[in-house]
């Protein structure tokens, strides 16, 4: 049976990144990891670069996937949406990987990490905003711009994940879907008066 070695130094730098960080991570470290020469990585990465956006974009397609089981056709928009943000954003914040990226960006504000990081997030923002525009053509909701309700929907589930945890106690996931549609789907005004 021949070895996979593309398959063995993803996994190697996976676990190389996940433990101690781009810029820690040199070509030498995943080559011991995957036992493999160093020669042999450059035959499939031409620098540690390539390789880290290899690995995210893998990282960004379980993602999806994740996010795709979650949505059932006879749920709502709402429903489906924050099943799929809580998906994506969970296994951000528990998949090793990121969870080291982020530390990195926030104490040494690596440049190819922060770049990362936006591809991630735009990743996810692209998804909603496919998932958006579904729900505007099934008449579901109603929006002139699906990029910025996108943008909207994400960086409120961001806030209420991350940001409130910092001064709060974390919210659970039917707080989250409860204030984000009363806040969201039926806004703050008492009365049906339009502004």
């Amino acid at each position: 049976m021949a070895v996979d070695r593309r398959k063995l130094i993803l996994e190697a730098a996976t676990k190389s990144f996940s433990m101690f960080g781009y810029k820690a991570t040199t070509m030498d470290h995943v080559a011991k990891i995957a036992n493999v020469g160093k020669g042999t990585i450059y035959t499939f990465f031409k620098n540690k670069e390539e390789l880290f956006f290899e690995i995210i974009n893998d990282l960004i397609v379980e993602m999806k996937e994740k996010a795709d089981e979650s949505f059932d056709s006879s749920s709502t928009f709402m429903e489906n949406a924050h099943r799929a943000l809580m998906n994506m954003i969970e296994y951000r914040k528990e998949h090793q990987l990121t969870v080291k990226l982020f530390q990195e960006q926030r104490e040494m504000g690596t440049l190819e990490v922060k770049e990362v990081i936006s591809h991630l997030e735009n990743a996810i923002l692209n998804y909603m905003k496919i998932r958006v525009q579904e729900a505007v053509d099934k008449g579901e909701i109603k929006t002139q711009n699906t990029e910025l309700t996108s943008f909207i929907i994400f960086k409120v589930y961001l806030a209420l994940i991350f940001e409130w945890e910092k001064q709060h106690p974390p919210l659970t996931a039917e707080e989250i879907a409860s204030n984000f549609e009363l806040h969201l789907f039926h806004g703050l005004a008492s009365t049906s008066k339009s502004y």
